[in-house]
C-alpha cells in the first residue's frame, strides 16, 4: 500500500468504491475516475465485478482505465477469472482490459473457445486482446482460427475481424485466398473484402465489402472488370 495511505486516503477510497454502484452514472463514472486516479489494491476486485454489469459504455471505459493504473500482478489474475464467467459482459470487458493493459501472461488464456464464442461482442473483445497479445511465431495459428470466423455476424463483428486479422500482417495473405474460395459466398465475399482493404486500407469497409458482393457474385472476370 502507498505511503500516502491514512485515515483520510481510507475515507476516500472507500468513498469512492461506494460510487461504483451508485444509480447515477455520472456518480459511477466519477467513482470509477477517484479510484483510477489514486490506486489502492482494494480497488482491484470492486472494479472487476462493476465491469461485469456495468450499462454504460463510457462508466465501462473508465472503469477498464482505472484497473490499467492498478500494478499488472494484482489485475491480470483476477481478470483473467472472469473469461470463464457465464455472463458474456464479464468475458468481454475482461479480454478489452486484458487488451489494454498488454501483458503478455495473458496470452494462453485466449482461446480457440474465446476466439469463436457465441456472443459477438465477447468474440470481438478476444479478437482485439488476442492481436495485441500474440507472441512472436503464432501469428499463423491465430489467423488460421480467426479465418474460421469469416462471414460471422453484422456489419461490425465483420469489421473487427477483418482489422484483427490485417493487423496480423503478411501471414493472412494465403489463409484469405484459400477463404475466397470458399464454398460459403459470405465467407468468400468477407476474404475478399479483407483482401481489398489489406491492399488499400483506405478503400474503406463498405467499398470493399461492396465490390467483394460483386465479384462473389460474378465470378473472378468482376475483379477486373
Amino acid at each position: 500500500m502507498s505511503s500516502m495511505t491514512g485515515p483520510q486516503q481510507d475515507t476516500t477510497t472507500m468513498r469512492a468504491l461506494q460510487g461504483l454502484k451508485h444509480t447515477d452514472a455520472s456518480v459511477r463514472l466519477r467513482a470509477a475516475l477517484a479510484v483510477g486516479t489514486t490506486p489502492d489494491p482494494r480497488g482491484v476486485d470492486p472494479l472487476v465485478a462493476r465491469c461485469a454489469v456495468e450499462p454504460d459504455f463510457s462508466v465501462r471505459e473508465m472503469l477498464t482505465w482505472a484497473l490499467t493504473r492498478h500494478p499488472a500482478a494484482l489485475t491480470v489474475p483476477r481478470l483473467l477469472g472472469e473469461l470463464g464467467a457465464e455472463r458474456a459482459q464479464a468475458r468481454s470487458q475482461a479480454l478489452h482490459t486484458l487488451s489494454k493493459i498488454g501483458d503478455r501472461r495473458a496470452w494462453p488464456a485466449i482461446t480457440r473457445a474465446l476466439l469463436t464464442d457465441a456472443d459477438d461482442e465477447v468474440a470481438r473483445s478476444a479478437w482485439r486482446a488476442a492481436v495485441a497479445l500474440v507472441p512472436d511465431g503464432a501469428a499463423t495459428d491465430l489467423a488460421e482460427v480467426l479465418s474460421t470466423q469469416l462471414g460471422r455476424g453484422n456489419r461490425e463483428t465483420r469489421l473487427s475481424l477483418s482489422r484483427a486479422l490485417i493487423a496480423l500482417g503478411e501471414v493472412i495473405i494465403p489463409i484469405l485466398g484459400a477463404a475466397a474460395t470458399d464454398p460459403d459466398p459470405r465467407v468468400r465475399a468477407h476474404a475478399t473484402a479483407t483482401q481489398r482493404l489489406w491492399e488499400d486500407p483506405d478503400a474503406g469497409f463498405e467499398y470493399a465489402t461492396d465490390e467483394a458482393i460483386r465479384v462473389v457474385a460474378l465470378g473472378p472476370a468482376a475483379a477486373s472488370g
